[in-house]
C-alpha cells in the first residue's frame, strides 16, 4: 500500500542561531529577574513555603541529619587525610549553599565517603611528593588559619617551592591547601559543564559502572581503616595496588596490634551493626532512625577521657579540634595546576551521584529537577567553600534516605542540619579531643554495609544480564586493585566496548511464518513455523555500519547457505571450461563426463530460493559502509537472478538508502524494492514469476 512522506520544511539554521543569540544577549528587567530566580531557586519556593504543613517535618529531619552528620564528618576526615575541623566546615557550607541553589527538595548534600577517599588519595600523593611523612601524627596549631605554620608546631617544616608556595608550610596546612585547590578546580569544571550543558556526560556512567565503582571504592575505604581498627602503625600506601600492599603490611605488623583498640573496635562494630539491623527491621515503627553513631561517640569519648586510654594504653585519639572559623583564603593557583587532572573524575563522580539521587527523589515525590541547575549547585558547593578551608562534596545516599524517611519536605531541613554543625563548630568541638580513631573507623566501615552488600546481588544480577555483571566485576576490581580514578575510567571504557561488541556481533536469524498469520519469527527460537517456498527472510538485530559489515555478510551467507560471490565464481569457471571444450568440438570433459555431469560437479546444488527479504526493523541507522553493503548484496544476488527486498525500514534508513542511490536515480523501482511489512514483501515475491 502506498505511503507518502511528509514534506519537510526547510529550516534556515543561520536565522535560528541568530534569533537565539539575540534572545540570549538581550537584557530586560523581566529576563534579569528570571535569570536570578533560576540561578537561586530558593527565591521561587521559599515565599510559597507552607509553614504549618512543612515546618515540623523539616525541623525533625534537619535535626536527625545534623546529629548523624557530626560523627560522620569527624570520621570521614580520616579518609580525606585532613583534620576533623575541615570536615565540619565542609558539611556546614555545603548545606547552606545547596539550600540556596539546589532544585531537589530531599537530597542531602555534604561530606561523602567516596569523594573523601578521592580527595584523600590526591592529598596523600602530594604530601609524599613534597617530602612529608604521612605517618607523622603531630598536630600543629592552626594559628590564624593561613598556610604559614609555626615551625614549632610541626616537627618537620618545608619550604615548598616545589608547590609554587614561597612560604614555609607544615604538613597540615599543605594538606588543606591541596584539598582546597582540588575542590576549587572540580567546582570550576562542574560550572563549566553547566554553562556548556555537558550534563549528558553522566549518561556514560551506567548503573553497573556506578555500583561497581562504589563497591570497589568501599573495599579501598575498608582497607584504609583496618589499621585504625587494630591500632597498628603502617606506612600509608599510595599509587596502584594500594589495597594489596596495605593488606600485606597489615599482616606483617599484626603482632603490634593495640589490644585496647581491638576491644573497642569489636564492641563498637557489634553495637553499630546490631542497631542498624534493628533499625532496618523496625523502621516502619520508628518515626526517626536511632542516633546510634552519636551515642557511640559520646560514650566512647567519655570512656576514653576518664579511662586515660591514650596515656595508659597508647590508643590513638582525634586530638584537639578548635572552635570557630578560620579566616578565608584564596586557593593557591600553583597547586591547582598540580591537581587539575585529578579534579576531573572528582567533578564527574560528584555531579553524577548528586543528579542521580535528585532524580530518584523527584520521581518518588512527583516533582521535577533541573539537571543543569544541579550541576551549578554542586559546582558552587565546591567553589565557595574552598575559600573557607573545605573540600569536595556530593549528595549522599544514606543521609538522603534518612531525610526522606523522617518527614523532610524542603531544603529548610538542610539549614537546620547546618545549624547543628554550627553549634558543634562554635562550642562542642573540643569535647571530642579524647575520641579514639578506632571508633571513627568503625563508623566508616559500618556505613559501607550498603555498598558491600552488592556482592550478595551478583547471582541475581548475573541472572538478569550477564554483560552488566561483567561490567560490574571489571569496574569493581579495577577500582579496588588499581585505583579509584583508573577504575572509573576502566568501567566507562569497558562498558562502551561491550556496547560496541554487541553491535559488532548481534543476533541474526532466518524467519519462518507463524501458521495462518501474517507474522514471522526466528525459526530457531519457536516451534511450528513454516518456511516460505522460494523465499528466505533474514533479520539483523543491530545498526549496519562499518564495524559489523563483515559479520552481516558472513551471517547472511551462512544462514542462507549461499555465498553469491563464490557461486558466481563457480559459474564463471564452468562457463570458461565449457567454452574451451566447445572450441575443441569435444562434448565430453577430460574425465569422460558429459557437460551435464560437469555442470553438476561445478555447481553442486540448486539454489532453493529466488527472493531474499531483509527484515530491517532492528536496523536503527546506516552509515556509508552500511548503504554500500546493501547495494553490494543487491548487485551480487541479482547476478544469480535472486531478488533482494527490504522490509520494515525506518525513515532514517530509507533516507540513507535514497541518498546512497540504492533505489536508482529517480527512485523508480522503490515500490518494488521497499515494503512496510515482511508479509507485504513475501506476497510480492510470491506474485513474481
Amino acid at each position: 500500500f502506498p505511503m507518502e512522506r511528509k514534506t519537510r520544511v526547510k529550516v534556515n539554521r543561520k536565522e535560528i542561531v541568530l534569533a537565539k543569540l539575540r534572545k540570549s544577549c538581550s537584557c530586560t528587567p523581566r529576563k534579569l529577574k528570571n535569570f536570578v530566580m533560576d540561578f537561586l531557586p530558593v527565591l521561587r519556593w521559599l515565599p510559597k513555603y507552607q509553614c504549618k504543613e512543612y515546618i515540623w517535618g523539616d525541623v525533625m529531619s534537619g535535626l536527625v541529619i545534623g546529629i548523624i552528620l557530626v560523627p560522620q564528618a569527624i570520621a570521614y576526615s580520616l579518609l580525606a587525610g585532613l583534620k576533623p575541623i575541615y570536615s565540619l566546615y565542609t558539611s556546614f557550607f555545603a548545606n547552606i549553599i545547596y539550600f540556596l541553589m539546589g532544585t531537589s527538595r530531599h537530597v542531602s548534600v555534604g561530606i561523602f565517603s567516596l569523594i573523601s577517599l578521592m580527595v584523600g588519595q590526591v592529598v596523600d600523593r602530594e604530601l609524599i611528593l613534597a617530602g612529608f611523612d604521612l605517618n607523622d601524627d603531630v598536630t600543629p596549631a592552626l594559628g590564624d588559619g593561613s598556610l604559614q605554620s609555626d615551625s614549632q608546631s610541626n616537627t618537620t617544616v618545608f619550604n615548598l617551592t616545589t608547590g609554587g608556595m614561597n612560604a614555609e608550610c607544615g604538613k597540615e596546612c599543605y594538606a588543606i591547601g591541596i584539598a582546597t585547590a582540588l575542590t576549587f578546580v572540580a567546582g570550576v569544571y562542574q560550572v563549566l559543564m553547566g554553562v556548556f550543558r555537558l550534563g549528558f556526560v553522566s549518561m556514560y556512567l551506567s548503573e553497573s559502572v556506578l555500583d561497581g565503582f562504589a563497591t570497589g571504592a568501599s573495599l579501598t575505604i575498608l582497607t584504609a581503616q583496618v589499621k585504625y581498627l587494630i591500632g597498628i602503625k603502617i606506612p600509608r600506601s599510595q599509587g596502584h595496588g594500594m589495597l594489596v600492599i596495605t593488606w600485606i603490611n597489615i599482616f606483617r605488623n599484626i603482632s603490634q596490634a593495640n589490644l585496647c583498640d581491638v576491644i573497642t573496635s569489636a564492641i563498637c562494630i557489634v553495637v553499630l551493626v546490631t542497631a542498624k539491623e534493628l533499625g532496618d527491621r523496625y523502621k516502619h515503627k520508628l518515626k526517626f532512625p536511632l542516633p546510634t553513631e552519636l551515642l557511640v561517640i559520646v560514650v566512647a569519648t567519655l570512656v576514653s577521657h576518664y579511662g586515660n586510654l591514650n596515656e595508659v594504653y597508647g590508643s590513638s585519639v582525634s586530638g584537639a579540634i578548635p572552635t570557630g572559623f578560620i579566616a578565608p583564603k584564596v586557593p593557591h593557583f600553583s597547586l591547582m595546576l598540580r591537581v587539575a587532572v585529578d579534579a576531573l573524575p572528582l567533578a564527574i563522580v560528584s555531579f553524577v551521584f548528586t543528579v542521580s539521587l535528585s532524580e530518584m527523589c523527584a520521581k518518588k515525590y512527583a516533582y521535577t529537577i533541573r539537571a543543569n541547575q544541579e550541576m551549578f549547585a554542586v559546582g558552587f558547593c565546591n567553589i565557595i567553600p574552598s575559600f573557607f578551608h573545605s573540600f569536595a562534596t556530593s549528595a549522599a545516599l544514606a543521609k538522603t534516605l534518612v531525610k526522606t524517611s523522617t518527614g523532610c519536605q524542603t531544603q529548610v531541613s538542610g539549614v537546620i542540619s547546618a545549624m547543628v554543625v554550627l553549634l558543634v563548630l562554635l562550642f562542642l568541638a573540643p569535647l571530642f579531643y579524647s575520641l579514639q580513631k578506632c571508633v571513627l573507623a568503625c563508623i566508616i566501615i559500618v556505613s559501607l554495609r550498603g555498598a558491600l552488600r552488592k556482592f550478595r546481588d551478583v547471582p541475581a544480577r548475573y541472572h538478569v544480564n550477564k554483560v552488566d555483571t561483567v561490567v560490574w566485576v571489571v569496574t569493581m576490581s579495577a577500582s579496588a586493585l588499581i585505583s579509584t580514578e583508573v577504575g572509573l575510567l576502566v568501567g566507562i571504557v569497558f562498558s562502551m566496548l561491550c556496547i560496541v561488541v554487541r553491535t559488532q556481533r548481534p543476533r541474526t536469524a532466518l524467519l519462518g511464518q507463524i501458521q495462518d498469520t501474517s507474522f514471522y519469527e526466528d525459526d530457531l527460537e519457536y516451534e511450528n513455523l513454516s518456511s516460505v517456498p522460494k523465499v528466505k527472510i533474514f533479520r539483523f538485530e543491530a545498526p549496519l555500519y562499518y564495524a559489523n559489515r563483515n559479520y552481516f555478510l558472513k551471517s547472511l551467507y551462512r544462514l542462507t547457505d549461499l555465498d553469491p560471490n563464490l557461486e558466481a565464481a563457480r559459474r564463471k569457471k564452468y562457463e570458461k571450461k565449457e567454452k574451451q571444450h566447445l572450441k575443441k568440438g569435444d562434448h565430453t570433459t577430460v574425465n569422460g563426463l558429459s557437460r551435464g555431469e560437469t555442470t553438476l560437479q561445478l555447481v553442486p546444488k540448486q539454489i532453493d530460493f529466488q527472493t531474499l527479504v531483509v527484515d530491517c526493523s532492528s536496523i536503527s541507522f546506516l552509515d556509508t559502509t552500511g548503504v554500500n553493503t546493501l547495494k553490494e548484496i543487491l548487485k551480487d544476488y541479482k547476478e544469480l537472478n535472486i531478488s533482494v527486498l527490504l522490509a520494515c525500514c525506518n525513515p532514517s534508513v530509507i533516507d540513507s538508502l535514497k541518498r546512497g542511490g540504492y533505489f536508482g536515480k529517480d527512485f523508480g523501482n522503490m515500490q518494488e524494492m521497499l515494503f512496510y511489512s515482511i508479509h507485504n514483501a513475501v506476497q510480492f515475491a510470491k506474485d513474481q514469476k
